[in-house]
């Protein structure tokens, strides 16, 4: 949703990049740039402004002209900029004293009330509370049955007794639903009510009956994040007309430009609570402002992708696995192998990972045409493969990588390719696990290099300076492999002579002459 956005103000940051002195024309021209990237956002008008005037009075202050790097404390500003307008610190929850918690779910039809309901029911029962779904919907057809059918796939209980479709009284179903969340001990209660194509009389008129009727602990206003200045007006006429304490956005993944999340918080004074960001049950999490504003400027959510895995993948598994790789790559199998990629995606979207990784907003297009089908492809491989196969792929021939393509639907390259894949990750996890670091990195320890370690001057080592070997070529070999395990031993280059080492231009470059 945020691209374009993104891609104007990485633009207009890369035109401050090497300047040692912002000028004051300068700082005009970049919050001109900035205010345009906003306007085509659709961020509404007053809130773009009061951003400008911000940017502006900080970039032409001491906290700027002082600074070392005077692009990056503007890029600094505009980020504290856009998580306060974006609401802040982030807002969680508040939960009754005494259980049930009531939550009542306001907005506009088709904002996506009914699923999302089901979505908090879900994140709610995560949390370890026990939710209610309550269908006070009772005007649009379907709106009770298509309720069920999400609580049952969240694994919510709902109340709904009555049938819906213009048959029943939503103020008394929300009365009746609370005596039955504390004769059931749920501590929580989730309140669907009916929404319109518009804003009208009637429906503010039942959302306040049904308030005053519950007395909910959280009034939550879903908004669908596309509609764009629209979301703003009718923030505003939900505000006066009945009164919300946060704000759900639902469809953030959707293309429009997100105007209505840059704008909504600041425009009415309710922070953003919660975004639903896919159609999955599982797509929905708490908001936090300085997340959004890191993914705004393209430095990523690293947090985010953190906890999700975190929920995802077991510690227990995690130390098996650990245990594996420190006993020796062979101990790696493609089972495991598997195992960890179908971890992964239960992460969700490889490319929405993907896309909360640091630095990837230069890699979009990349990420967007990414076939996510390609995992299961693998898997369909993995699967097409005996026991021992996966266990050794080693003795996976030509006659077997044949067989094997024609099990899982695939070109024998694609086998082949498996394979080789499966061995460049298994060498490479298991020098993390044992080396203690990252592989890919030249002269630290367990890490000889990406490719197969650092360039030499020559395919052989050459001997050091002085150094005498002996004519007996199995004497010799034994002595250059002790030799070789005492460097290992002792320093950074892996048992390898320092002199053999070709350096890279640039850094020849950093050199003084000889």
């Amino acid at each position: 949703m945020f691209d374009t956005l993104s891609d104007r103000l990485a633009a207009t940051f890369k035109n401050l990049r090497g300047k040692g002195r912002l000028s004051e024309a300068d700082i005009d021209a970049t919050a001109r740039e900035i205010r345009v990237a906003l306007l085509e956002a659709d961020v509404a008008l007053p809130v773009v402004r009061a951003f400008i005037a911000r940017v502006k009075e900080r970039a032409a202050g001491a906290e700027v002209s002082k600074a070392l790097n005077p692009s990056q404390q503007v890029i600094k500003i505009v980020n504290e900029e856009l998580v306060a307008i974006l609401g802040g610190e982030t807002r969680r929850l508040r939960f009754a004293k005494t259980p049930p918690t009531v939550v009542m779910l306001a907005g506009l039809q088709g904002a996506g009330k009914t699923t999302l309901a089901g979505k908090l029911g879900r994140w709610l029962g995560q949390q370890g509370h026990t939710p209610l779904l309550v269908a006070c919907d009772l005007q649009r057809p379907n709106a009770v049955n298509q309720l069920q059918v999400v609580g049952e796939r969240a694994g919510v209980s709902v109340f709904a007794p009555e049938p819906g479709n213009g048959v029943g009284d939503p103020v008394k179903v929300a009365e009746d639903s609370l005596a039955h969340a504390r004769d059931k001990q749920y501590d929580v209660v989730i309140v669907d009510t009916a929404g319109r194509l518009g804003i009208d009389e009637e429906m503010m008129r039942q959302a306040a009956d049904i308030r005053d009727a519950v007395s909910p602990d959280e009034v939550l206003f879903v908004v669908d994040a596309m509609i764009g200045q629209d979301a703003v007006t009718t923030a505003e006429a939900f505000r006066d007309g009945v009164g919300f304490d946060g704000v759900v956005l639902s469809k953030l993944d959707g293309d429009a430009r997100g105007g209505a999340a840059l704008s909504i918080a600041q425009v009415t004074g309710r922070q953003i609570m919660f975004a639903s960001n896919g159609e999955k049950l599982d797509d929905f999490d708490a908001f936090h402002p300085d997340r959004m504003a890191s993914r705004i400027l393209g430095m990523g959510d690293v947090l985010t992708l953190i906890e999700q895995a975190e929920r995802t993948f077991s510690q227990q598994e995690a130390e098996k696995l650990a245990s594996k790789l420190a006993k020796g790559p062979k101990e790696f199998t493609l089972d495991d192998f598997l195992a960890q990629m179908e971890q992964v995606r239960k992460m969700g979207s490889i490319s929405k990972l993907l896309g909360m990784m640091p630095g990837m907003g230069q890699m979009r297009e990349q990420i967007n045409n990414l076939d996510e089908r390609e995992v299961d492809r693998t898997a369909a491989i993995i699967k097409s493969m005996t026991p021992g196969e996966r266990a050794d792929p080693k003795i996976i021939n030509g006659s077997r990588r044949a067989r094997i393509a024609r099990g899982s639907g695939v070109d024998v390259s694609a086998v082949k390719g498996l394979v080789e894949r499966f061995f460049e990750a298994r060498k490479m996890m298991s020098r993390m696990a044992q080396g203690g670091g990252m592989p890919g990195m030249p002269g630290m320890p367990g890490m000889p290099g990406m490719g197969g370690g650092p360039r030499r001057k020559g395919k052989q080592q050459k001997k050091a300076k002085g150094a005498r070997r002996s004519g007996n070529p199995m004497k010799r070999q034994a002595e250059e492999r002790a030799a070789a395990q005492r460097q290992g031993e002792g320093g950074a280059f892996d048992g390898q002579d320092p002199a053999d080492f070709e350096l890279p231009k640039e850094f020849k470059d950093m050199l003084p002459p000889k």
